[in-house]
């Protein structure tokens, strides 16, 4: 996977305290991503040529915690959202190449809360495994 497979990668040109943007993160997370960061739901379809899939809520407010921001949710019609981020005018999506078909429409999405999605402690803790790799990934990449 390249950082050119993801929904907004063209303009996701934002940077952090690092001088990384989302597409940096992006090619650090496809070496982080696994079935243990899957949502329980969606772990039989995880693969590693489909690493993005079932991550989407806990990258887009791991994103948020690094870039600002909101993370919003596309309605996917069984009463589920797929997260996204939205950084001024900058919306990108790291995980969008996990739908066999792109999602179209990307605005006057709902924005998501934190509090409700880690209300489910499996959530809370996929996202705290996969804040905890990226940060070791970053220590060992940038010697913080």
């Amino acid at each position: 996977m390249k950082n050119t497979d993801f929904y907004g990668f063209e303009t996701a040109g934002i940077k952090d305290a690092r001088g990384l943007t989302p597409r940096d993160y992006y090619d650090i997370l496809t070496g982080i991503w696994c079935a243990e960061t899957c949502a329980p739901r969606m772990r039989s379809e995880w693969s590693k040529d489909n690493v993005t899939k079932g991550q989407c809520s806990i990258t887009a407010f791991l994103m948020q915690d690094i870039f600002g921001g909101k993370v919003c949710g596309v309605p996917l019609g069984d009463g589920n959202y797929h997260c996204f981020n939205v950084v001024g005018d900058c919306v990108f999506d790291l995980t969008s190449a996990q739908f066999a078909e792109p999602i179209s429409n990307y605005e006057n999405c709902v924005e998501q809360k934190r509090e409700i999605h880690f209300a489910k402690e499996e959530k809370r803790l996929r996202y705290e495994y996969l804040k905890s790799e990226l940060m070791k990934t970053l220590a060992g990449k940038y010697g913080e």
